[in-house]
Parts: structure tokens; sequence; C-alpha cells
């Protein structure tokens, strides 16, 4: 039984690439806030940004760097503290093996896992970013 539910998850990975993205959304810092009381969106942008890297997923190398990019964006806005919370939030929260909204790849049906977006993926993000921005 193990076996079978190993190679329905690996099948369902492999057919990814006939998948169709859904449209780039965005829940801020997710559990967390989105800046401080003072600033209530004081880091924001940084979550939305990494939020856009978490839709389109792709590898694992990939991943990290999004992760790290959050943390050095918070560190800019001066919250160093904050940032060294929200990776370590991130690197365990944002695991693209469990079915949450927030997980890396999260554009893509579940289950979708690491690994590199096909050319066709790829159009599809290119595509999503255009309608987002109004661009033809």
């Amino acid at each position: 039984m193990k076996l079978f539910t190993f190679l329905t998850l690996l099948s369902g990975s492999v057919l990814a690439s006939d998948a169709k993205l859904k449209p780039f959304t965005s829940d801020g810092c997710s559990a967390f806030p989105d800046g401080t009381l003072e600033q209530r969106q004081l880091w924001l942008q940084c979550c939305t940004e990494h939020d856009y890297a978490y839709w389109k997923g792709g590898t694992y190398k990939e991943r990290e760097d999004a992760d790290f990019a959050l943390k050095a964006c918070v560190e800019k806005v001066g919250e160093e503290e904050i940032a060294l919370l929200m990776l370590a939030g991130v690197r365990v929260g944002g695991t693209p093996f469990l079915p949450t909204k927030f997980r890396w790849g999260y554009g893509w049906p579940y289950p979708r896992f690491y690994g590199e977006l096909s050319q066709e993926e790829l159009r599809q993000v290119e595509d999503a970013a255009k309608q987002a921005s109004g661009t033809p």
C-alpha cells in the first residue's frame, strides 16, 4: 500500500508539467505580522516578493534563494531579529510536501515538489505576470 501511495504521488508530480498555474495570490506574511505596531506594513513588500517566488515554485536552490532574499529584505528595513524568525518559519513551514496554501509551488496543483520549471510552465508564469500587470 505504501508503494502504491508513493507511486501515485510520484506520478502526480511527473504529470505536473501538464498542470495549469493558478493566478498569483499573496496573503502577505501569512501567519506573521506584515510590520510593526507603528509601521503596520513595514516588511509587507518583502513577503509579497517571497510569495511570488513560492507561487511559481521551482528547484530546492530557488526556494533557498527566495528564503534568504526574504531575510535580507527584512534586515534592510532594520529588523534583523524579525528577519531571523521569518527565515526559520519559512524554512520549516514552506515545504512543498504539505498541502498548505503557502507551500513552495502553491500556484500549481498539489502535489508539486521541487524541480525545474518546463518551458511551458515558464510561459504560464510569464503570461500570469503579464495579466497581473495589465500588459498584453
